[in-house]
């Protein structure tokens, strides 16, 4: 029996689509326009590809590949189908492949065709069925199977409490641990800051960050979609680009470094961040000078925000002045319907000003590691 509600995060998103399918969703860097309807379809054809390929329940999709708008859809393909999203950041090596690969045992892998010679050996030694590729200029086996497949597709099924992404932590301890996310963590984070960073309808976002880790894939990606907003997509980050679009857009999200490089611009000034609404930062603590030299230059005040590859956001800076200021240095306040606490090594909390270890609760906390139940009940 098909459930009446689905909690498939892609059903969400796509939910969230304007009416005017025809209206432009994406603008890239290299001058190509997709309207909601391209992004329908081809999510469409390429989950009906990995539906053809008869893979088992919870099949995992590992993909190390240049940022296409074409990744991005593979990644809401891979949801509408109802499999597990692995993103592979593109720097890792051979080693580094084959212990993930090995780890993750992917049903399939979608590699450039570059590294096909080396990843499709790796794959298929550790008993991956498929292996794709996929270019950063629309060509690759992948999008020819896809170009076979029917427009039209049916979300696939999931509970709130299914897999849809593992994701590789950097690995400070120990070999890497895979975090496993679930359609309810990822879509509950993104409805929470939808509504705490004031997403407006109107809003254009600014996507200059890679897409294989939480910031760029699921922070950015999750805010736009659910919220029907058109996206400029840069493949790398260029900042005089950036600077030439903010007059077309409102939102910008970039790591500390970006905007030190941004700071570095003549063209940075008041009149040039008049139309933005907002600027984030993230994935790194943003130094106190970037911080009040952002606000002289831009008459912004970027609103500084924490996660985990585990939690997805956990806390932030308020958007509303009502809400509170925006702190230079701070990562603000836990989002609504997340608390944390700090505590010692004996497990006692500790009062305000004391360092200790985070401790966080919430709908967006991971359901756990991949094939380490003792690491995840540490």
């Amino acid at each position: 029996m098909t459930p009446l509600h689905n909690d498939n995060l892609f059903a969400a998103l796509r939910a969230a689509f304007p009416s005017n399918l025809d209206a432009q969703a994406i603008e890239t860097d290299n001058g190509l326009s997709y309207t909601w309807q391209d992004l329908e379809r081809a999510t469409a054809m390429m989950a009906n590809l990995l539906a053809s390929l008869g893979l088992p329940e919870g099949a995992r999709i590992a993909v190390q590949v240049e940022k296409s708008v074409e990744a991005m859809v593979l990644y809401l393909a891979t949801l509408r189908a109802g499999y597990v999203f692995l993103p592979l950041n593109t720097a890792y090596q051979s080693a580094e492949i084959e212990y993930f690969i090995g780890n993750a045992e992917p049903a399939v892998v979608v590699c450039s065709g570059a590294n096909f010679g080396w990843v499709s050996k790796i794959a298929f030694t550790a008993g991956t069925q498929y292996v794709f590729t996929l270019n950063d200029d629309r060509t690759g086996t992948l999008l020819d199977r896809s170009a076979t497949c029917s427009d039209q597709h049916t979300v696939a099924p999931r509970s709130a409490d299914d897999l849809a992404a593992i994701l590789y932590t950097s690995g400070t301890t120990g070999r890497s641990k895979g975090a496993m996310l679930t359609h309810g963590n990822m879509l509950s984070n993104a409805q929470v800051l939808k509504d705490y960073w004031g997403w407006q309808p109107d809003d254009v976002l600014i996507h200059a960050l890679p897409i294989f880790h939480v910031h760029g894939l699921f922070v950015a990606i999750h805010g736009a979609l659910l919220n029907g907003s058109k996206m400029i997509w840069l493949s790398r980050f260029d900042p005089k680009l950036v600077l030439k679009k903010m007059p077309e857009a409102t939102v910008f999200m970039g790591v500390p470094t970006l905007y030190v490089r941004l700071l570095a611009e003549p063209g940075l000034t008041l009149e040039a961040a008049r139309h933005m609404r907002l600027f984030i930062a993230g994935s790194a603590p943003l130094l106190i000078e970037t911080f009040t030299d952002w606000q002289t230059r831009t008459g912004h005040t970027i609103l500084e925000r924490y996660g985990m590859s585990e939690t997805a956001m956990l806390t932030s800076n308020p958007y509303r002045a009502l809400e509170g200021e925006r702190r230079g240095g701070t990562v603000g306040f836990p989002l609504p319907g997340v608390s944390l606490r700090v505590q010692d090594d004996e497990g006692q909390s500790l009062p305000m000003g004391e360092i200790g270890g985070i401790q966080v609760k919430g709908p967006n906390v991971f359901k756990g590691y991949w094939r380490m139940p003792e690491k995840t009940a540490e």
